[in-house]
């Protein structure tokens, strides 16, 4: 399965308009959408529908870019808690595990690239993900 998992930095790009990045997350995912499918997980789906009043809302919105959405898998959940106890060690201040790793993890379970523009976590902790990013050479 050819896949790109995107991180809810991109999706909040395009629904609140952001004068900075949304024209690029669009064109990305625009570009990626013609071979590849697009995902979120339960991860991103829940930062995301901050922004929503309605479950109906955020639904549309998803379905409107085209992307559907992925329960984690538990080889993913599992790396998650790997990737968790690897930043404790490295002095990591966060006392439950971040959105980031279980994204991360998803994505490199799943072999999916990752569409984003937080890249410190993910290069550090899941170093086999290919991130999409706007920083690319």
């Amino acid at each position: 399965m050819k896949g790109i998992l995107v991180d809810s930095c991109i999706l909040l790009d395009l629904f609140t308009d952001d004068e900075n990045w949304a024209d690029w997350s669009e064109s990305t995912l625009e570009k990626y959408s013609q071979t590849n499918s697009l995902y979120i997980n339960s991860i991103v789906y829940t930062e995301v529908s901050i922004g929503f009043n309605k479950i109906e809302e955020i639904e549309s919105a998803i379905e409107a870019l085209g992307i559907k959405v992925l329960e984690p898998p538990r080889e993913a959940l599992f790396l998650t808690g790997k990737a968790y106890i690897k930043y404790r060690k490295n002095k990591g201040t966060k006392t439950s595990p971040l959105p980031d790793f279980f994204i991360g993890a998803h994505a490199s379970v799943s072999q999916f690239g990752l569409v984003t523009r937080d890249l410190a976590k993910y290069k550090t902790y899941f170093p086999q993900v290919r991130l999409i990013h706007p920083y690319e050479n």
